[in-house]
């Protein structure tokens, strides 16, 4: 089958870090090949790889309509948002997703650095403050993030 080929050669060429190419491998395959979960997963790599920001966020969204019940998506989905300068409806995407996420260090620090871009710096701090005791080790990219520019947390 032509389309597998087609999937190996597009898993190489990100591999090589050519997202580039990658996307142009899977752009002949058939729609019914094409919207399944592991060929979207891998187009959204390339995507985000590339950073096609927009395409991304189209494809991330597609998947958590899709697969409603899988987080990182819609970490996926916010990200993308907020790359495009949709800092608002990456909020939304993000706290759309499933109930999993509110446990999740990764989901609090991207709350995080939304709410400080759009000037919710209370909230921010909040959330900032909730994702270092998930995960200690988040402090040492909070301190080079842009996102969280004036920001402090003593915890």
């Amino acid at each position: 089958m032509e389309y597998r080929a087609r999937i190996r050669a597009a898993v190489g060429w990100l591999e090589l870090g050519l997202a580039d190419e990658a996307l142009v491998e899977l752009a002949p395959l058939p729609w019914r090949i094409q919207i399944r979960r592991p060929v979207l997963e891998l187009r959204l790599a390339a995507e985000m790889a590339h950073k096609a920001w927009n395409r991304a966020s189209e494809t991330a969204r597609l998947l958590c309509l899709r697969f409603p019940t899988e987080p990182r998506f819609f970490l996926h989905a916010a990200f993308c948002l907020h790359e495009t300068g949709d800092t608002l409806e990456a909020c939304r995407w993000l706290l759309r997703g499933p109930k999993a996420l509110f446990g999740d260090a990764v989901f609090h620090y991207n709350l995080a650095c939304y709410l400080n871009v759009m000037g919710q710096h209370t909230r921010a701090k909040g959330h900032l403050e909730t994702a270092f005791r998930l995960e200690p080790g988040l402090r040492d990219e909070a301190e080079k993030d842009e996102d969280l520019a004036g920001l402090t947390v003593e915890c």
